[in-house]
């Protein structure tokens, strides 16, 4: 949960839309200006511009600078522009996705899912707002629930990103023990975006539960491969490594998890898994 947990907040404050990373998508603002998420200029206003217009660009900018203090670690302004947003624009969905991202950091879990459920009602047609919402739930003990947002986003129209969703999807079935559909969304996933570390890890555990070991291997080495190395993934090698009766590969990885990750405890063992 909690690998899940940091990756969600780091693909908000970053603003991905690719899979790989990014289990959870920012919701763009319309402005056509590369320098989202954290700009060094604001929109130019012009005089020329009619009130309507100043004030979309004005919304745009106070988004701007929403994440540009969030990327920053300064959550107190990010908040405060945010709240700002929100009085211009009550109906942003952006403006919440920028609080859910601020209360996960805060430890306000629950707080935080109230927001991305509320910045998807408000974007139901959005599918990066869909997805969110779907990754907190997924994260924190409702997969079965989450399933049904993913779908969604996954049928929004225009959707840029379906990677992240079908990883999202196809990691949240394996929670709920759908190994058929876990294996379907995740190998999707990858024939989009064949480095997604998080489909990788999860199509090796998919693998590992249904006694394919050889295959949950190939999928482990091409994760190692893809991305830093993290605890779950270093145990879940080194479980199948013992499955396959090779005790010196995993081993190996259990010395790496200790010299790696020294506040997390290695099982040399077998890690019981659903």
């Amino acid at each position: 949960m909690m690998r899940l947990r940091n990756a969600m907040v780091l693909a908000v404050m970053l603003a991905l839309v690719t899979a790989g990373c990014s289990r959870l998508t920012f919701i763009r603002p319309s402005s056509k200006s590369k320098s989202i998420p954290f700009p060094e200029a604001q929109v130019e206003h012009r005089v020329s511009d009619s009130a309507a217009t100043k004030r979309r660009l004005a919304t745009q900018d106070r988004l701007r600078l929403a994440t540009q203090r969030l990327g920053s670690g300064d959550l107190v302004s990010a908040e405060r522009e945010a709240r700002m947003l929100l009085k211009d624009d009550p109906g942003s969905a952006d403006a919440y996705t920028v609080l859910a991202v601020i209360r996960s950091q805060q430890g306000n879990t629950a707080q935080a899912g109230d927001y991305y459920k509320r910045a998807a009602e408000l974007a139901p047609a959005r599918g990066g707002a869909l997805n969110n919402y779907g990754a907190w739930l997924c994260a924190n003990g409702f997969p079965a629930e989450a399933l049904v947002w993913f779908d969604r986003a996954l049928a929004a129209p225009g959707y840029a990103t379906p990677a992240a969703a079908l990883a999202n999807a196809g990691g949240c079935a394996l929670k709920t023990g759908q190994y058929e559909r876990a294996g379907r969304d995740l190998r999707q996933a990858l024939s989009l975006d064949p480095d997604n570390s998080y489909a990788l890890a999860s199509m090796a555990d998919n693998e590992y539960r249904q006694g394919r070991y050889f295959e949950a291997r190939a999928f482990t080495e091409r994760r190692l491969a893809a991305a830093p190395a993290d605890p779950s993934v270093l145990q879940l090698a080194a479980d199948i490594e013992t499955k396959l009766g090779d005790k010196a590969a995993a081993s190996r990885y259990v010395q790496r998890l200790r010299a790696e990750f020294p506040s997390v405890t290695a099982n040399p063992g077998e890690t019981t898994r659903p």
